[in-house]
């Protein structure tokens, strides 16, 4: 088990391993590792092997693998595609209950003024202005394009508190124009895989309502950031909640992260163009690819694993 990373919860801990070893057969070692270097020494000798990354070129070394884990929902960080016969590659499915939480504090908050207050802090008793200002969740429409297991725990969520939820994927994509003229939320929860580069571009974003929100709690390559920001400096929509950008200074610096894994995660844009997540627009909530982070993350992890049969 290789999972080191600078968020904790995203780090495995001493109270996960003592949880893991109740799951798994009588008889079972848990061995964790903190680097590549010990990971790969100790490779040889794995059935199962729980990491963020593992490249291509190891494959030959795991001589006794059956079970390649990753806590992650993404494809970016863990070779999927040229995997030896017998070997089962599984990737993180439990995402959709925590971002759902997500997504839903951040659409309570806004119809219920918590933004605007925010905004507007001189205003020591804002009541009379919030008169006109506030809306309710029940009742408005979200579009969610990316319908797999994430998108629709999002739904799911929505639902029970009475929004009407679309959900959109590869069967009925050549919809969303259509559907999104009438979208209160746009919700994107797309992988960074599938062809979907700058999926909402200038040419969507005209078809959304001006009321319009734009969330997107999947990778940033789906939205032309340009485009985004002119819809929001100008008004064209009402606002936006990012998660993710194809700029995030943060993957940059993580040391088990190599550079061309930071390219397919979306990368850095190297022209110099002016990051989204920079605080200019004053209508958009910037949050640093966090809409996952809970404290139990590699126990639901272990869980899944076990409930799957793979350890």
């Amino acid at each position: 088990m290789w999972l080191e990373w600078p968020e904790a919860c995203f780090r495995v801990c001493p109270d996960d391993i003592r949880y893991l070893k109740t799951l798994i057969p009588p008889g079972g070692k848990v061995m964790r590792v903190r680097s590549e270097k010990a990971f790969l020494s100790a490779l040889p000798r794995a059935t199962h092997a729980i990491v963020w990354r593992f490249e291509k070129e190891w494959f030959p070394l795991a001589r006794n693998l059956k079970v390649l884990a990753t806590p992650g929902a993404g494809r970016e960080l863990v070779e999927y595609r040229d995997v030896p016969a017998g070997v089962i590659v599984h990737f993180g499915g439990y995402h959709g209950a925590i971002i759902a939480e997500s997504v839903v504090a951040f659409m309570l908050a806004w119809v219920r003024g918590f933004f605007k207050v925010l905004a507007r802090r001189r205003r020591i008793w804002p009541r009379e202005w919030l008169g006109n200002e506030l809306r309710l969740l029940a009742g408005t429409h979200a579009v969610i394009v990316g319908y797999g297991k994430i998108g629709k725990a999002i739904g799911a969520r929505l639902s029970a508190f009475g929004v009407a939820v679309e959900g959109f994927g590869r069967a009925n994509i050549a919809l969303l124009g259509r559907a999104v003229r009438s979208a209160d939320w746009l919700i994107m929860a797309l992988p960074s895989d599938t062809g979907t580069d700058n999926l909402l571009d200038c040419r969507l974003l005209a078809k959304l309502p001006r009321r319009a929100v734009v969330i997107n709690v999947g990778r940033g390559n789906s939205i032309d950031e340009e485009a985004l920001r002119g819809a929001l400096e100008s008004g064209r929509i009402a606002g936006a909640y990012l998660d993710v950008f194809k700029n995030e200074p943060t993957a940059l610096a993580r040391p088990t992260v190599s550079s061309a894994a930071v390219g397919r995660m979306g990368g850095c844009d190297r022209h110099g163009s002016r990051p989204l997540w920079d605080g200019a627009c004053q209508n958009l909530v910037a949050m640093p690819h966090c809409s996952a982070f809970s404290p139990d993350y590699i126990k639901r992890c272990f869980k899944e694993l076990k409930d799957a049969g793979l350890v």
